[in-house]
Formats: C-alpha cells, sequence, structure tokens
C-alpha cells in the first residue's frame, strides 16, 4: 500500500508542477504581451518582470529534471541489488521477455 500512496501523491505533485509552468508561462506570454504595447520605462518593467518568471520557471524545470534523475538512478541501483539477490529469477524473467518479444516480432 505505500507504493500506491507514494504513486498517488507523485502524480499530484506532477499535476501540480504542470501547472504551475503552465501559469508561469502564461503570466511571461501575458507580460511580454503587453511589453510590446507598451513604451518607455512601462516595456522595460514588463521585459523584466516576463524574464524573471522565465527564470523561475527555468530553475523549476532544472529542479524536476535533477529529482528525475536522481529517481532513474535509484531505480537502476534497486534494480542492479534485485538481478544480484535473484540472478535465476532476473535470468528467468529476460529469457521469458526475450521469448515473447520475439513471438511479436514472428507474427508480423
Amino acid at each position: 500500500m505505500p507504493a500506491k500512496d507514494n504513486a498517488a501523491k507523485d502524480v499530484q505533485a506532477e499535476d501540480q508542477f504542470i501547472e504551475s509552468v503552465k501559469n508561469s508561462l502564461d503570466d511571461a506570454e501575458k507580460l511580454l504581451r503587453e511589453a510590446a504595447d507598451a513604451t518607455g520605462d512601462k516595456a522595460a518593467e514588463l521585459r523584466d518582470k516576463a524574464l524573471r518568471s522565465l527564470r523561475r520557471t527555468r530553475e523549476a524545470l532544472y529542479d524536476t529534471q535533477d529529482a528525475l534523475l536522481l529517481r532513474g538512478r535509484q531505480a537502476v541501483h534497486a534494480t542492479d541489488d534485485y538481478v544480484h539477490d535473484n540472478p535465476w529469477q532476473a535470468i528467468g524473467v529476460a529469457g521469458l521477455t526475450g521469448l515473447l518479444v520475439g513471438m511479436l516480432i514472428s507474427r508480423r
């Protein structure tokens, strides 16, 4: 059950992150449109706000990328540990997977 709870939390966090990025990009786009119509100091201020918004979005994307890479590495290490602890089961799963892929390919 804890794995399901973690998966549900991950999906919810991903949805919130995607929504946050969309909102940030929408705000930046709106500010840039207003800056295009404005002149002088107002235009410069709007462009600065848009650039700050884009910078925050980029930082959030980099943070998410780092988190995903970390989770990927953890998955690789867990898989490696499992294969070392259960080599025959891993060989069986790999063989079965190869057999199924071979059957699917030969059907064409």
